[in-house]
């Protein structure tokens, strides 16, 4: 049962449980423009695209009535690079404190946001149109104490780049403990894995993915494979676009993260994940999977196998049926 924290008693406030999802393009912006408007004292924001005014706006309005805003903003991405530089002027002006990451990684690709030092924003969406109005994505926000400081404690590390070392908690960084924390997890499966990944590609995990198939787990994938695993079970997004990186195990837990199962995204760049085991959470991702799945063709294909099975079977209970 999700438990109510106290200290939220306005009206005019949302009452959040440990953790919640946000489901793209279902939620839209609302709960993360919410969230910074409501800030007190301080919003930390990483940012690796970003094309919101509504945001930005917000953002100048929370530092005008005194809220500390931090941003760390990625020192390169494809073909945006122009954008960010504008971008880090343009919280400057309104009084923000602007970092940039650093280059010894291949890329900054995490996206997280904490508020007042108590409540974690960690997402699969970039702040941008594209990832949220036109793009199946995901991301959880969750006042768990030790995850909240973990986020904190990376954003200062990258902020001053200064290595980080993990502490306990449920992130999973790229590229200090997600290859080991990835592995385990997959290794560990006992029924199915419900993947949505724009592309698996790393050796080592599609060895366990198929060693896991062969063994009779129920493995899928929405998105893509590298093509020397084409004999995993996986299909085209059915809607307009991916943007996630999710797992599902066994209807027990799930990650959700920025990185994809590919060894650059393991090892080479900064990326932010974490480990979900709120029930509600979890279920939610599920369901949303299988609405995805029975939208491809091998869905559409099961469902239709079944409905001629449940025929078959009614069609003989009804001649077994006494005259």
């Amino acid at each position: 049962m999700a438990v109510t924290l106290d200290g939220l008693v306005s009206h005019l406030q949302p009452r959040y449980t440990i953790m919640k999802l946000i489901v793209q393009p279902r939620d839209g912006w609302s709960e993360f423009l919410s969230a910074i408007r409501q800030a007190k004292k301080s919003i930390d924001l990483v940012i690796f695209r970003f094309d919101r005014p509504e945001i930005a706006k917000a953002i100048d309005a929370a530092i005008k009535r005194g809220v500390v805003v931090r941003t760390l903003v990625a020192h390169t991405n494809r073909g945006g690079e122009k954008n960010l530089r504008k971008l880090e002027q343009r919280f400057l002006e309104t009084g923000a404190i602007v970092a940039r990451t650093g280059d010894e990684f291949v890329r900054y690709h995490g996206k997280l946001m904490v508020v007042d030092k108590s409540v974690l924003w960690l997402m699969c969406f970039n702040l941008t149109a594209l990832d949220v109005n036109r793009s199946r994505s995901f991301a959880v926000v969750t006042r768990q104490r030790g995850d909240v400081q973990q986020a904190l404690k990376l954003f200062d590390a990258d902020a001053t780049r200064q290595p980080y070392d993990p502490g306990p908690s449920q992130l999973v960084v790229s590229p200090e403990n997600a290859r080991t924390i990835l592995m385990d997890y997959v290794r560990k499966a006992k029924k199915q894995l419900l993947i949505y990944d724009p592309k698996v590609g790393d050796p080592a995990v599609l060895k366990l993915l198929k060693d896991h198939a062969k063994g009779g787990l129920d493995v899928r994938i929405i998105g893509k494979v590298a093509k020397e695993s084409n004999d995993l079970e996986h299909e085209k997004y059915p809607g307009r676009r991916l943007h996630a990186r999710v797992i599902i195990r066994d209807h027990h837990d799930a990650f959700l993260g920025s990185q994809s199962l590919r060894k650059l995204e393991l090892d080479k760049r900064r990326e932010v994940g974490i480990l979900v085991r709120d029930q509600s959470v979890v279920t939610e991702l599920a369901r949303t999977f299988e609405d995805d799945w029975a939208m491809t063709d091998s869905g559409k294909r099961t469902a239709k196998a079944k409905e001629k099975e449940q025929k078959a079977k009614s069609e003989e209970a009804a001649l077994q049926q006494p005259a």
